[in-house]
């Protein structure tokens, strides 16, 4: 084998093993859109991948924060801009609509009937499992904040945690799996 051949071989496996080492059995996702059949998607993965032993962490960010808020909460102290977002945007995971085919919620009221039906688990349900099975919920701070959202009135999950863009990419850096939803 000639030299120069040998040192790039050997350059390339030094980075190979740097990165394999700096990843672990990990799935970072940005779950940005906030409408049913995405989250849906996003949970049933999340799920699934810590039923395989993969740690994940979900990065809710924009729209999504909105499925986060705990439909019994009352907040006071928010300003207008605050209050109309809060009036505009779902509140909770069960006022989530599909992405596609809603049909002024036709669509959203039949395929919870038919998830039912076929007992597929609720959104709720999922969000449940999910944290019994230890998915880590991190919630965008700048996304909260430009939405009028405050930590007292999201659900009560056991590994949520509100932070920066920052968090993420770093989640991000180390994990095999990296998603967008």
């Amino acid at each position: 084998m000639n030299t120069e051949f040998k040192e790039q071989f050997l350059d390339l496996q030094n980075k190979v093993d740097r990165i394999e080492k700096g990843t672990k059995d990990q799935m970072s996702i940005v779950v940005f859109s906030g409408d049913l059949d995405k989250l849906l998607a996003t949970l049933i993965m999340a799920t699934g991948a810590t039923a395989m032993d993969t740690k994940v962490k979900l990065f809710f960010t924009f729209w999504a924060t909105a499925a986060l808020r705990d439909k019994n909460k009352k907040i006071k102290g928010k300003n207008l801009i605050s209050k109309l977002f809060g009036q505009m945007l779902p509140k909770g995971n069960s006022k989530v609509k599909l992405s596609q085919m809603n049909m002024m919620g036709m669509g959203t009221s039949m395929m919870k009937k038919i998830m039912k039906k076929n007992n597929v688990a609720s959104l709720n349900d999922m969000f449940k499992t999910a944290g019994e099975l230890g998915v880590e919920i991190n919630i965008c701070e700048m996304s909260m904040q430009l939405m009028g959202f405050k930590k007292e009135e999201m659900i009560d999950y056991p590994h949520l945690n509100i932070c920066g863009v920052a968090t993420f990419l770093v989640d991000a850096e180390e994990s095999k799996v990296q998603l967008f939803i």
